[in-house]
């Protein structure tokens, strides 16, 4: 009974042991099981791995809820005209890059960014945008590349990110300002961006960057290609020369080579900073199309006379005066020579016109008192009877025979 007893005993404890040793499994088996259930991914999405590609689902707004583990979403040619704060409205402090071009986007409001702390990459290029609230990311965000090429509604519109690049994004490294038909740029644009290393400009209608300070010392590449510009002043070249290392890209401006361009041409015979300066020709004056800057004498740029200009100017004037009042005593004389024949035309026209008028009129009289008399002996017809439906609407046969028509 003793032994019977005591085997008993140790039964019961190991099936304790293994309940203990099986509930963490079956714990383990339920959290993962679940985390599997609920990292689905959204609707219309593909993911792979710890990327979500939405793209070309017309899409409104952003697909919920977005995995936790993600680090690059990208959402391209949809139709989410607005950011608002509720389109993150979970933390999610994986995601490195977002790419939001070709989504039609107007409006950008305060807060949208607030979670998304990791955010590195912003791509808003081929959008809309006519207002960014310079609120848009925490602070002391993350980002260091924001692209904003083809994102202007037009040129008007700089202004929409001067307070968030003055204010916003202090460790911005890369920004893309191309293809923005920009005029100018606001002063002191880009002084606050401390970190900033490469400004891509390019493809805009900047017809000066005098007023824009390039203090930036960490600033490695400047691309101003395919702008408006004419010349670049001296105060800017100065700052051009204060800044390590860095690369300019000025190929498809066009240069006007006179002396204004003389100090300009000095500066790319002497430094390195210009990439593509083997390549840069002039557009004026005609007569030094194509010429390169490299190879310009001192001698060849010399100063257009405004004097002269105006003087040239005023001649033309009164040539183009001169030529027209030629033509106007030309064709007077021409009708002088011609009013015989102008003036029977004339009365031929006339007599046509009131032969017309004429035929008009009568057809006119003649169907109006035609319809009088009709109407006139239909109510006589019909005066003496009593009930309506025996009453007679019709037009007597040969009544209108003299119709004119």
């Amino acid at each position: 009974m003793r032994a019977g007893g005591s085997l008993r005993l140790l039964l019961q404890k190991e099936k304790q042991a293994r309940r203990r040793v099986s509930t963490p499994c079956v714990l383990l088996f339920l959290t993962c099981f679940g985390t599997a259930v609920t990292l689905e991914c959204p609707h219309k999405c593909v993911c792979t791995g710890t990327t979500v590609e939405c793209n070309r689902q017309n899409l409104t707004s952003i697909p919920q809820p977005v995995l936790p583990n993600t680090t690059t979403l990208i959402l391209t040619g949809n139709d989410i005209s607005r950011l608002t704060k509720e389109s993150f409205p979970v933390r999610l402090d994986n995601l490195a890059e977002l790419y939001l071009q070709e989504n039609r986007i107007e409006q950008v409001d305060p807060g949208v960014f607030d979670n998304l702390p990791t955010l590195r990459l912003l791509d808003l290029s081929n959008n809309r945008i006519l207002n960014f609230s310079r609120d848009a990311f925490p602070e002391n965000n993350m980002l260091q590349v924001l692209n904003l090429s083809r994102s202007l509604y037009n040129f008007t519109y700089a202004d929409v990110f001067f307070n968030l690049l003055k204010h916003g994004v202090p460790k911005l490294s890369d920004l893309i300002l191309a293809n923005n038909d920009l005029i100018v740029l606001p002063e002191d644009m880009f002084t606050s961006l401390s970190h900033l290393t490469t400004l891509d400009l390019k493809n805009n209608s900047l017809v000066s960057i005098k007023n824009v300070t390039f203090q930036n010392q960490t600033l490695t590449r400047l691309d101003l290609r395919n702008n408006a510009l004419k010349e670049v002043s001296n105060g800017t070249l100065k700052e051009f020369n204060q800044i390590p290392g860095l690369q300019l890209y000025l190929l498809g401006n066009p240069w006007v080579c006179d002396c204004n361009l003389k100090d300009m041409v000095m500066w790319l015979q002497s430094s390195d900073i210009v990439v593509d300066k083997q390549n840069l020709t002039c557009t004026h004056p005609e007569n030094m199309r194509n010429n390169q800057l490299l190879h310009l004498n001192h001698s060849e740029l010399q100063c257009i006379d405004s004097g002269n200009m105006e003087v040239t100017l005023e001649t033309s004037y009164v040539f183009l005066g001169m030529v027209l009042a030629l033509i106007g005593v030309i064709f007077l004389l021409v009708l002088y020579l011609n009013r015989k024949g102008i003036k029977r035309w004339m009365y031929n026209i006339r007599d046509a016109c009131r032969d017309h008028m004429e035929g008009y009129h009568y057809r006119l009289v003649s169907r109006g008192w035609w319809l009088y008399k009709t109407v006139a002996r239909c109510s006589e017809r019909n005066r003496a009877v009593d009930d309506p439906s025996r009453m007679d609407y019709s037009v007597p046969r040969g009544e209108n025979l003299g119709f004119p028509l």
